[in-house]
């Protein structure tokens, strides 16, 4: 009888950290220190470099210094106006004398101000000298030292990469998108079927990761020399096992074909374009049939055309037979070295 059959799709994935981020200087100065070791684990705030701090704290105490000359005089010139109002009133000044008390005021009111601001950017200054994890990961190797000079122009110091979870970005086909969409044309119901997909990772060693992956992202174009589109699956990644430029394979079953007729894909063979099983008729001789075969399910491949549920089909051994020999049925057993049958949609003689 007819069976479901589970569609598996898979490509190869390339392993990516889901963050990484570049650590660069934001101020120049001399390392003093490397505070992580490379290729360890760091937490979000950890300290990974610490640029020489002192002359950022000789521009901190100046501004500061600044700032409080100038909330004296702010003081003295604010008291100043007070007095010239008054005294102008009285008609003791001129209107030019209070014009002048204002204006020193006010000049004196925006002095204060801007060594507000200057502080806090020397402050902020003093705070790029010691360099932080912007995230929890992994941290690379160093590409500065102790004692280099760098600068917002250096260049990337280091990366720390989020590993947990990990992202694995495989290409898509424009065939294989096409038919997607056409597939899942409603956007509602494409976001509701990718978000229960559920990925495995196979290894390079062919071993399987533990943990299962979700659908994460698509990018919104197809690249132009390839014809394919990134997607992006991610995989918890508990103790960082796995690490960015790795690559495996990643699986998925994306539908169930309902009662789909299959035969192994050995069974199959083709001449001219045209795709032939030979099939075991009642009387136990060989026919050749012409076949329409759909998708690849595996191991197996759906007939479309051509077959009907319990036919016997060989297996092996069908290039010596000629039409109308008569076979001796076995079973088939796969990779045995014999002629087998089988029947379709179980792969055995029922």
């Amino acid at each position: 009888m007819p069976r479901d059959v589970p569609v598996v799709k898979e490509g190869v994935a390339i392993l990516d950290g889901f963050i990484n981020a570049n650590i660069n200087a934001q101020v120049q100065g001399y390392i003093i220190s490397r505070d992580y070791k490379e290729g360890s684990a760091v937490k979000k705030g950890d300290s990974l470099f610490q640029i020489d701090p002192r002359p950022f704290e000789a521009v901190v105490a100046q501004a500061k210094a600044n700032l409080e000359r100038d909330k004296a005089m702010q003081f003295k010139t604010s008291a100043d106006q007070t007095r010239a109002m008054q005294l102008f009133v009285e008609k003791v000044i001129s209107a030019q004398e209070r014009d002048a008390a204002i204006a020193a005021a006010a000049s004196n009111k925006a002095n204060v101000a801007a060594d507000e601001e200057a502080v806090k950017t020397a402050e902020l200054n003093l705070g790029y000298t010691k360099i932080t994890a912007p995230v929890d990961g992994v941290a690379g190797i160093a590409t500065a030292q102790v004692g280099d000079l760098v600068g917002p122009s250096t260049g990337t110091l280091t990366t720390v990469s989020q590993v947990d979870p990990i992202k694995g970005t495989v290409n898509l086909g424009e065939h294989g998108l096409t038919e997607f969409l056409t597939r899942h044309s409603d956007p509602n119901e494409r976001e509701r079927y990718l978000s229960k997909l559920e990925f495995q990772l196979i290894l390079a060693d062919g071993s399987i990761f533990p943990q299962k992956g979700n659908f994460y992202a698509e990018d919104r174009n197809l690249d132009a020399k390839t014809g394919a589109i990134k997607m992006e699956i991610t995989f918890p990644n508990p103790g960082n096992l796995l690490r960015p430029g790795q690559f495996g394979k990643v699986r998925t079953i994306v539908e169930t074909k309902k009662a789909a007729l299959v035969i192994p894909q050995e069974a199959v063979s083709e001449l001219q374009g045209n795709q032939l099983v030979v099939v075991v008729d009642q009387t136990n001789k060989a026919d050749i049939r012409p076949v329409k075969m759909g998708e690849r399910l595996g191991a197996l491949w759906e007939v479309t055309d051509g077959l009907k549920s319990g036919d016997k089909v060989i297996v092996e051994g069908f290039q010596k037979i000629r039409p109308g020999s008569p076979v001796v049925v076995k079973e088939w057993v796969p990779a045995a070295a014999q002629v087998a049958s089988a029947t379709i949609n179980s792969g055995k003689e029922r």
